[in-house]
């Protein structure tokens, strides 16, 4: 519940810090007001947001029927500078088992600005499975499952979780990608949904979004167990 003392929170002032090519640094000035009439000393949030696209991203997660395991899952590897790069072994309370190469994920993408509404989310899961696994799905394939925020302490970008279902034959193109070094080395694999499931117990899959998404994947199919998603 509540606090029953809080009443309101104050925007008092907001700039934009120089940054980089692709996010900002935005730093808000705020104060809160309680229901007694006082008020909390001002204080400051910072957060990253993007600058050349919308504010939020889709995840989808394209996923097939297999006569040996029931359902398969769409899994990919990409490479993730910002784990390698951004996590020093002097900083970590824990240190990582390895250095960060790749992270195993879900297709995924921004949303752009011409995206609008839910027909537009589905239109850029359907981009995205083209870019990044190369299969062809059609916009109304899409189901939108919901969304998250996977880190509100610092960015206001929010997950919409999509799922598509394929042809069981569908054999996937290479990615056309965007041409960007970015997605080099990656590879993808289909992956039977309780196997998956069980990687994200044993922290083999390590990425928020596409833990919620394959366990809201299966809570729609009813398939939460290996009897349920292998024949």
């Amino acid at each position: 519940m509540p606090d029953p003392d809080f009443k309101a929170q104050h925007l008092l002032a907001r700039e934009e810090i120089p940054s980089g090519r692709f996010l900002r640094v935005e730093r808000v000035r705020l104060q809160n007001e309680r229901t007694d009439g006082s008020l909390s000393p001002e204080y400051f949030c910072e957060f990253l947001s993007r600058i050349h696209q919308g504010a939020d991203a889709v995840a989808v997660c394209l996923w097939r029927r297999s006569a040996v395991h029931g359902v398969e899952v769409l899994l990919r590897s990409g490479l993730r500078p910002t784990l390698r790069f951004g996590r020093p072994a002097a900083v970590l309370t824990v240190p990582d088992r390895q250095p960060y190469v790749f992270l195993t994920e879900v297709v995924a993408g921004m949303l752009e600005h011409e995206d609008q509404g839910e027909g537009g989310i589905a239109r850029r899961a359907s981009l995205e499975a083209w870019e990044e696994a190369g299969l062809r799905i059609s916009a109304d394939a899409v189901q939108v499952l919901g969304r998250v925020f996977m880190s509100p302490g610092c960015s206001p970008e929010a997950c919409y979780l999509a799922v598509a279902e394929v042809a069981a034959d569908a054999v996937a193109a290479p990615p056309a990608g965007d041409g960007s070094p970015m997605e080099e080395g990656g590879f993808q694999q289909w992956v039977a949904l309780h196997q998956a499931l069980a990687q994200c117990d044993r922290g083999d899959i390590e990425d928020g979004k596409t833990e919620i998404l394959l366990r809201r994947l299966a809570a729609r199919l009813d398939a939460t167990s290996p009897s349920a998603t292998r024949r």
